[in-house]
């Protein structure tokens, strides 16, 4: 339990005891038992509350950031449905989930709406380009409210990055349309149990149901046979083309983590996230060891 605290602790973000259940790494029989933990921690002055949230943080004003971000978050989920609904109307768009700190009920002026799409396999990069020509042109490059930097097609549903930043991005994505392909990518990926073994998948919770309006219907009849092939070839090579001169100062094995390209999927993050949290983590857990003197174990993050 200590652990979830001090991952969130990364991001100043203090949890509740649901979520400290769900993401607690050993099994859990029932709520009373992380409160219980949880009161035990608070009375030796090494997690602290404020009667809803808990934290290993004492700054006074952690607890007022969650409960703000968490109202920004409530206000423009109506939006992130509209955006989600926008996305779902592109050629071979078959699921869209939110992520990031949004998926995570966390909203600010720092934040962006990202969004993880699943496409019809061979069109990845037909469905990416048509988004990303449209965020340039009609959202003058504006990622603040469309933010669309990973994608997987349904053909390849597995994700290859076990480790505790990928189990936790994976078990907060909250789907907004196709709810029953999100289930089926979640199951794919029962991988997450291991970090995760009380975790659940998201509820339905007013997900847009699959549909498909005419103009993509219309769009993807064109573009069904080899114009369309040819088409995600072209753009699969001039996009990893770019990002080779672009980001080709990375080293080979994190270029390949931060911008995996291949005609089944897309992932550019270029800044490295998954590294810089992955190394913080590890540093806070020996920092808190070496605070409080005791150990909160040794999973392994990778």
């Amino acid at each position: 339990m200590l652990r979830v605290l001090l991952y969130y602790d990364l991001f100043k973000y203090p949890l509740t005891a649901q979520e400290i259940l769900y993401q607690t790494d050993t099994p859990v029989a029932d709520m009373d038992a992380v409160t219980r933990a949880m009161d035990e921690l608070v009375s030796a002055g090494i997690v602290f509350t404020d009667g809803m949230f808990y934290s290993v943080n004492a700054a006074p004003d952690i607890f007022e950031r969650r409960r703000t971000g968490n109202r920004n978050a409530e206000a423009v989920m109506t939006k992130a449905y509209r955006r989600a609904k926008l996305i779902a109307a592109f050629p071979y768009v078959r699921s869209v989930c939110v992520s990031g700190s949004l998926s995570k009920n966390y909203f600010d002026a720092t934040t962006d709406m990202d969004f993880f799409i699943l496409t019809e396999p061979n069109r990845l990069w037909v469905c990416r380009t048509f988004l990303i020509l449209f965020k340039k042109i009609f959202l003058l490059n504006s990622k603040k409210y469309f933010c669309v930097n990973y994608f997987i097609d349904t053909e390849q549903l597995h994700i290859p990055d076990q480790n505790i930043f990928t189990a936790t991005e994976l078990v907060t994505l909250l789907p907004v349309y196709n709810y029953d392909l999100y289930r089926k990518f979640y199951e794919t990926n029962g991988w997450v149990k291991s970090f995760f073994p009380n975790c659940e998948p998201r509820i339905h919770n007013g997900a847009l149901e699959a549909s498909a309006p005419w103009t993509r219907m219309v769009t993807e009849k064109l573009l069904n046979g080899q114009l369309g092939e040819w088409l995600d070839q072209l753009f699969f090579r001039k996009t990893l083309n770019h990002w080779r001169r672009k980001f080709g100062n990375q080293p080979h094995h994190e270029f390949e983590l931060n911008m995996r390209s291949r005609r089944s999927v897309s992932k550019h993050h270029p800044q490295g996230f998954q590294f810089r949290v992955l190394q913080a983590f590890e540093k806070r857990i020996r920092e808190f060891e070496a605070q409080h003197g005791i150990s909160v174990g040794n999973q392994p993050l990778h």
